[in-house]
């Protein structure tokens, strides 16, 4: 298993990140320049395409790839997360070379058949040029639609099509994903509670049901691959209300062409602090059934011990979405990502099953869990 010490989680990195993201003193920074916080989150009308962009005024922004793939006769998982965060004590700066937004990605494969899980990572700074050609800058998110870049990595929408490519030294990813189905708007059309407060909120869609084609590289081979991908886009000031030590989280493909969302942000109890997610019939035209927080719950059945850092894991749940109930099955329980030399964070997310009550699998997606190694905190 290829070992990356800073692998990040697309929500667990950002919870490290306040002005000095991972701890760094941002590039060319210091020379008494005032910490300026982000114009306060307000409710509004997403508009497409500007808001498949980046949106550089708020604190935190992620968009977040997931699938299930079959080469032949060898089912993969697959992941590519690109992630911004905005530096406060920058803001203010005029050099080309001052650090406004840190970019992460992180790009992930699960080969199911032969449990293994390969992982690699990018950072770099960008000044913030929406032209993103000056030569200063090793990674760039534009704000006018979804065209993300961190050196070698790249996500891009054409055509009405994403464009994704990884290339790391253990595997690579060349893929194209057409959408099937409208965007899925999160929430109160696309604003998304995150607590009990309404300040507790995001800018939340996703994309379900994305028709899979290309190739994944592992070690010497490059399989063609074919599937189904979920996209999920958020961005926000606070994601997490203080009480909350992590989250549990699913996004799954149903093979009819159905969509679930659900999450809940947990206590230090294990109880929800908040919860919510959504249910979209197939073929996704008709308008999906938002999840209110008392029609969720996540009840583990089955836990899996990691041996690396003895964090237990939740890889099997019983989760209820409104009238409709499902167990969450991990294909493979060893998918613990480990970040502490950077971010801080441990957390376990992974390509899993979903069954009905009789064990039949309806579909396939991704769950992830965090705060159970330690608790998550916005800084």
């Amino acid at each position: 298993m290829t070992s990356t010490p800073s692998l990040l989680s697309r929500r667990a990195v950002l919870l490290g990140m306040g002005g000095g993201a991972l701890g760094w003193q941002p590039l060319f920074v210091r020379a008494q320049q005032p910490d300026l916080a982000p114009p306060p989150l307000i409710q509004r009308a997403l508009q497409f395409p500007r808001d498949h962009g980046s949106h550089p005024n708020t604190a935190l922004e992620w968009w977040y790839v997931t699938g299930a793939l079959q080469a032949p006769q060898r089912p993969l998982g697959f992941q590519l997360t690109f992630f911004r965060s905005r530096v406060p004590s920058t803001q203010g700066m005029r050099s080309a070379f001052a650090a406004k937004q840190l970019i992460f990605a992180h790009a992930a494969v699960t080969d199911v058949a032969g449990k293994r899980l390969w992982h690699d990572q990018r950072i770099a700074r960008s000044s913030g040029n929406e032209a993103g050609s000056d030569g200063v800058d090793l990674a760039h998110a534009s704000e006018a639609d979804i065209a993300l870049r961190l050196r070698d990595w790249s996500l891009q929408r054409q055509d009405g099509r994403y464009l994704a490519e990884v290339r790391t030294p253990d595997f690579s990813l060349q893929l194209t994903l057409k959408p099937t189905q409208p965007l899925l708007l999160q929430g109160d059309q696309g604003w998304s509670r995150k607590g009990p407060l309404a300040t507790q909120a995001s800018f939340y869609y996703s994309l379900p049901q994305l028709q899979v084609d290309g190739t994944v590289g592992v070690g010497r081979q490059r399989l063609p691959v074919q599937g189904r991908a979920w996209l999920d886009h958020e961005w926000s000031n606070a994601f997490m209300p203080p009480e909350a030590v992590g989250w549990d989280w699913i996004g799954m493909n149903l093979h009819d062409g159905s969509a679930l969302t659900a999450f809940r942000l947990r206590s230090a109890n294990g109880q929800a602090v908040w919860a919510g997610g959504s249910w979209r019939d197939a073929p996704g035209h008709a308008p999906a059934q938002v999840l209110r927080p008392e029609e969720v719950s996540f009840q583990p059945l089955r836990h899996w011990k990691s041996p690396a850092t003895g964090a237990s894991y939740p890889v099997e749940w019983l989760v209820t979405a409104g009238a409709r109930r499902f167990t969450v099955r991990a294909v493979i329980d060893a998918q613990e990502l480990d970040s502490s030399r950077s971010t801080g964070a441990v957390y376990w997310e992974g390509l899993s099953d979903l069954l009905d009550d009789s064990g039949q699998v309806l579909g396939r997606g991704y769950l992830e869990l965090t705060g159970y190694a330690k608790p998550l905190r916005l800084s």
